[in-house]
């Protein structure tokens, strides 16, 4: 027995099913490119013209006169010493609460006992220290000069910058935390 294999041409073939498929397909669709259409006329942009730029105002810096930031105002004779006053830090053993910066202490509150104001001071670490005139804080050798029920009143010693020392006041309030 003897078998003939036939060759199909695929493409004969599948003409007419492809045919028969778009012809399945067809449907009028003149309400779609109608709907195209009112959508272009109804939908006009338009768009906006360039912005007109301002032209560049020069600016002239007239600060000529001013005093030049990197060039010291303090007049120094160089036949005086640095140091005017005779303010300078007191040569003492340093107390507790000098070893926190004045930012780092609170006061909690104040007590009073025999007309003797003290003030209470919380460190950093949580701990309240009771203080009263005299005494130091802070590590600007802060002197305390004056302790009311709101506010205690110092005076800092810092350097001047230029070999000397100057005073500052200083103050640190009831923490309402």
């Amino acid at each position: 027995m003897k078998i003939i294999s036939k060759k199909i041409n695929w493409n004969t073939a599948a003409l007419p099913i492809i045919a028969l498929l778009i012809s399945g397909c067809s449907q009028d669709i003149s309400d779609l490119y109608d709907f195209i259409e009112t959508t272009k006329a109804s939908n006009v942009g338009s768009v906006p013209p360039i912005p007109q730029f301002k032209p560049y105002q020069g600016f002239a810096y007239s600060a000529e006169d001013l005093r030049d930031p990197f060039v010291a105002h303090i007049d120094i004779e160089e036949d005086e010493p640095s140091s005017k006053n005779s303010l300078q830090p007191k040569d003492r053993p340093k107390q507790y609460l000098e070893s926190f910066p004045l930012d780092t202490l609170s006061m909690v509150g104040t007590l009073e006992q025999d007309n003797n104001a003290w003030g209470l001071i919380k460190d950093p670490k949580n701990v309240v220290h009771r203080v009263q005139v005299g005494d130091y804080i802070g590590q600007n050798e802060g002197h305390i000069i004056n302790i009311t029920e709101v506010k205690i009143y110092l005076v800092e010693i810092l350097p001047d910058g230029i070999g000397g020392y100057v005073e500052r006041d200083a103050s640190i309030a009831v923490d309402n935390q």
